[in-house]
């Protein structure tokens, strides 16, 4: 008998920047972190109210969230994307990392003749490693882009679209900050009976037109993944919900009973206000977009122009041809500005050449990180 080798974690990625991390904290005012999207801004004041007033806290919360959450989605998906989903099509989840990691794993359970998930060639890690965790094969859909951006699911070999669970969508994407056709995504997945899952964490802050959700087309075999991480700046809190095809929905939100996945009822109720209140949402759009618009002008000026995003609140830098891949270039940001980025190379093998900076620092900070670059010679 073959015995199977034991699973061994990969280094999480961005433990892999410890060593920039050392470079950057040396300089006077420190470390401006630039390499994880967490916010840094504060979240309204009603919503950590919410928190604490709830007294929800005694009793278990509903695993697929309480009404007044579910509500309060189903309010927030018609206003944002003029869609009605029935609250019993929606549900909650720990934040939606988890759910990211775990859907494979269920859906696997669901369906065994089916052992493959799609994800973007250039995208956030836990895609691929949901489906690791899942002992299903991890196959890269190619980008549409040349920066890495889509899913050009026409170039899906046909053997792995046959054996395909689920296909993830990123839009706007992490890190690229380029939109999917996700109608085209919706069309592909109903022809083969593939469930296509579109992680929207990021559509508040679509730059490019009104936020756009794989939900407009229809519900049937689509699922949206929604965070208040990025729209509320409630990272901290876990809170997401899943809506979509009401058979998907169900399944998934039943499984997660048995395995004890419940948002906790203060996070529910905290959730519930920050979905009823788009007012921040937009102070935060034009927080971000001022971030984005300074930081790419100055990158500009010193020798690395970047584009500004589709979407999102990363702009995805092409390495110029004076440093030999992103690693040195960010080991010179982190040495010269004190900022500390992510290689490309992060985000998948497809994505080296280019380097992810977060704007999630505040404008005094990235004028520091500015200034020091000016003051090390980037600008001559």
């Amino acid at each position: 008998m073959t015995v199977p080798a034991s699973f061994q974690p990969p280094p999480y990625p961005y433990d892999r920047l410890a060593d920039l991390r050392t470079k950057a904290e040396a300089l006077p005012g420190g470390v401006v972190d630039c390499s994880v999207g967490t916010p840094c801004d504060t979240p309204p004041a009603s919503v950590i109210r919410a928190l604490a007033v709830s007294g929800t806290e005694r009793g278990y919360p509903a695993s697929a969230g309480g009404p007044g959450l579910r509500r309060a989605a189903t309010d927030w998906l018609q206003r944002r994307f003029s869609v009605t989903v029935d609250p019993g099509a929606i549900a909650a989840c720990v934040g939606t990392k988890e759910l990211v990691a775990s859907v494979a794993h269920h859906l696997y359970l669901r369906d065994p003749d089916h052992d493959t998930v799609l994800y973007p060639a250039v995208s956030y890690p836990t895609y691929a490693m949901g489906a690791t965790l899942a002992g299903c094969r991890a196959v890269p859909v190619p980008p549409v882009t040349p920066d890495g951006s889509g899913l050009d699911l026409a170039r899906v070999d046909p053997a792995d679209a046959e054996r395909a669970l689920v296909v993830w969508a990123n839009s706007p994407a992490n890190p690229t900050g380029g939109l999917t056709d996700l109608a085209a995504a919706a069309d592909w997945g109903r022809q083969r009976g593939v469930p296509v899952f579109s992680d929207e964490c990021y559509c508040e802050f679509t730059w490019d037109g009104p936020p756009r959700s794989v939900l407009q087309n229809g519900l049937a075999g689509v699922v949206a993944v929604h965070s208040l991480s990025k729209r509320s700046n409630l990272a901290g809190v876990r809170a997401g919900f899943y809506a979509g095809d009401p058979e998907l929905v169900t399944y998934l939100r039943d499984v997660r009973q048995h395995a004890g996945l419940m948002v906790p009822g203060p996070v529910q109720a905290a959730a519930a206000v920050a979905l009823a209140d788009d007012a921040h949402v937009a102070v935060q759009r034009d927080r971000y977009l001022e971030r984005l618009e300074f930081l790419a002008e100055q990158l500009g000026i010193l020798g690395c122009p970047v584009p500004l995003p589709a979407g999102g609140f990363y702009l995805w830098v092409p390495v110029p041809t004076r440093w030999p891949d992103a690693w040195a270039m960010a080991a010179d940001l982190a040495a010269a500005g004190g900022i500390l980025v992510s290689p490309g190379d992060l985000y998948g093998p497809a994505g080296a050449g280019h380097l992810r900076i977060a704007v999630v620092q505040p404008m005094v900070r990235l004028r520091l990180v500015v200034e020091r670059l000016h003051s090390a010679g980037w600008a001559d």
